[in-house]
């Protein structure tokens, strides 16, 4: 038996089939980075296999030890309250599983450079920065931990990599849009106005963050995240801290 948890990514699913490509587009990017980790994916909602159905067929097959990684950028309510309780319910069934939630994926170095891999392949000149206000636009939560994240996250990233502005917006449940981010900028004078969508893949609110971007005039609008090489790295960033966390409560447990 492999000694490593097996990674369980969950993903939010969606209606949209571009999204569970995408997914499976960026595990598949997974385990070619770390070959024989097996990872194994299970949504929330509206795509199966259920993460429910996913953790009761490792258990059966005697997987003991999995990782499940939240496919999220921010800790809002999947990460603090839906997907906690799966994993609670599902260890309450499946006592012979070990379930370790790892963190969220944002915020990280690896996250913005991914958004500038997107911005570069969308048309963006490096010599174009000091020119250009990028309008980070997420998808919205009501959680408001969430937003003050996006805000920091826009502050950092215009600090380190020399944008003239970065401005935070959202699809749905908070303000301003993505369209009115980009109006703001222009009206400021900034000659170049970018959108980086925040977002893993595609589906109806990054439809959404899209179609502002093209409304309002950007100039440069970016592809979803996606299964970029950063965000590959990421997760295994996630996977190997849930991991060692998990060693060391062991190691900590046969000292005692």
């Amino acid at each position: 038996m492999d000694p490593r948890p097996t990674l369980v990514v969950i993903a939010h699913g969606s209606r949209d089939p571009r999204h569970a490509a995408t997914v499976s587009a960026l595990c598949a990017r997974v385990r070619a980075l770390r070959p024989g980790l097996r990872v194994e994916v299970g949504s929330l909602d509206f795509n199966a296999p259920r993460v429910s159905r996913v953790l009761e067929r490792l258990s059966a097959e005697g997987v003991r030890d999995v990782v499940a990684l939240p496919l999220l950028l921010t800790r809002a309510f999947h990460a603090k309250s839906d997907i906690p309780a799966v994993l609670r319910e599902a260890a309450t069934r499946l006592p012979l599983l070990t379930i370790r939630q790892a963190d969220v994926l944002g915020p990280s170095p690896l996250l913005t450079a991914a958004l500038e891999r997107r911005l570069e392949e969308a048309g963006l000149r490096p010599g174009e920065r000091r020119s250009t206000g990028v309008v980070l636009a997420s998808a919205g939560s009501s959680d408001p931990e969430a937003g003050a994240v996006l805000a920091e996250t826009a502050r950092e990233w215009r600090r380190t990599a020399g944008w003239c502005a970065v401005r935070p917006a959202f699809a749905s449940a908070s303000l301003p849009r993505t369209a009115d981010a980009v109006r703001e900028l222009r009206a400021e004078g900034v000659e170049r106005v970018a959108v980086a969508p925040y977002v893993i893949a595609p589906g109806f609110l990054p439809d959404r963050i899209a179609a502002g971007a093209r409304e309002a005039g950007a100039d440069v609008l970016a592809p979803a995240l996606g299964a970029a090489p950063e965000m590959a790295r990421l997760l295994l960033r996630r996977y190997d801290d849930a991991a060692a966390d998990r060693a060391r409560g062991d190691r900590a447990a046969l000292s005692a």
